[in-house]
């Protein structure tokens, strides 16, 4: 919640600061890039920002649970996006996303490696959003997000043989479906537009694989486990 306080505090920063630089400091400021929304399809890239987490449910409510501690991770990818009508636009984000997330299972008994589980993920995600855009004023325009998407977790343990019993292998399934919430600004410069956002993605369905003994204590009182996870990308197109 702490980095999540903070993405939502750098990212309002900086909208407020380009809002202010357009309002402020020229009364009537040169339209920039005026015709560059009128395009049926345009291109971009984006770099960012990624925390990740877990969202448990439990099928017997334990005394203590799994504690997740997320880390900072990034992303890079390609923007394609589609203009519908004038203030709706398709958009297909394919990104590389990098992440880790450290687990410690307060209810395993031995050592702390024992109940320490080092989780990296590297993911092809894969989002097709509804871009619902605000009126343009200067050269600043807001607008909201929304959409589903797919990921790929290429260090997802899949096909591993053991587990955390046997190898210390937490595993988890290749693919998962999402859906995504978010906001941004288009911010219109002399030869570019850029667009800082944020956006909340939630797993649809469950992602663990359980351990091959059925009393597992890590995974045997586990009815679900979701990525959950909040993303801060600066595109350019």
């Amino acid at each position: 919640m702490k980095k999540l306080f903070l993405y939502i505090l750098l990212f309002t920063g900086l909208c407020s600061y380009a809002q202010f630089g357009t309002q402020i400091f020229s009364k009537k400021p040169i339209i920039n890039l005026e015709n560059f929304d009128k395009q049926r399809v345009h291109w971009g890239y984006f770099l960012g920002f990624n925390s990740y987490d877990f969202k448990w449910d439990y099928i017997n409510d334990p005394k203590v649970d799994i504690q997740v501690k997320g880390t900072t991770g990034f992303n890079v990818g390609l923007v394609g996006n589609l203009r519908i009508f004038e203030y709706l636009d398709l958009r297909f984000e394919p990104g590389l996303y990098y992440t880790q997330r450290d687990l410690t299972f307060h209810n395993v008994e031995g050592t702390e490696a024992d109940r320490f589980r080092e989780v990296k993920s590297t993911y092809i995600h894969f989002p097709l959003l509804l871009k619902f855009s605000a009126k343009r004023t200067g050269n600043i325009k807001p607008y909201l997000l929304g959409g589903v998407s797919r990921s790929l977790n290429l260090s997802s343990n899949f096909n591993a043989k053991d587990d955390n019993i046997t190898g210390q292998k937490f595993r988890m399934k290749k693919w998962t479906n999402y859906y995504e919430i978010g906001a941004g600004i288009d911010i219109y410069f002399e030869y570019f537009k850029f667009s800082p956002s944020i956006r909340g993605v939630f797993s649809l369905n469950d992602e663990l694989i359980r351990d091959n003994t059925a009393d597992s204590p890590y995974t045997g009182n586990i009815e679900s486990m979701k990525t959950r996870g909040v993303f801060v990308n600066f595109t350019f197109h």
